[in-house]
């Protein structure tokens, strides 16, 4: 996919595997040229999830799509479920874990955009081309 896309097909998307699941990143600044978000897919697999962490500089927002799961924010703890959304300021510990029988979709966005590239580096992220996963994340 080249840069300035208006119109993505996840097809020609890279998947993101991960431990606990895997991510497209739909729109980047290398894809779409968004300069003030990022946006993908993300799918945890059942039972899993990503431990608490932070995005120093980046606020994000996840909006469930379907399976169901528990989202953490500081100190907070609450039960998410499909057509529901939750927003994480900057630097503030979150983790989201799929506790249902099925996988969970959710639509993960960041703004600026950042944390998708150091997930992308991370040491226990494959990245698979489009063409090995065009339905992997779908």
């Amino acid at each position: 996919m080249t840069r300035d896309q208006r119109f993505i097909d996840p097809d020609e998307i890279e998947l993101l595997d991960l431990d606990w699941g895997s991510i497209k990143w739909l729109s980047t600044p290398e894809t779409t040229g968004a300069e003030h978000f990022s946006a993908g897919i993300v799918v945890l697999e059942p039972g899993k999830g990503h431990e608490r962490h932070t995005h120093p500089d980046s606020e994000e927002i996840l909006f469930f799509l379907n399976g169901e799961g528990v989202q953490t924010i500081a100190d907070e703890e609450r039960t998410v479920s499909p057509g529901e959304m939750v927003y994480i300021p900057a630097g503030v510990e979150h983790s989201t874990i799929n506790d249902s029988w099925e996988p969970m979709r959710f639509l993960a966005m960041y703004g600026p955009p950042g944390p998708e590239a150091e997930i992308r580096e991370a040491p226990e992220c494959t990245v698979v081309p489009p063409e090995e996963s065009s339905d992997a994340a779908e």
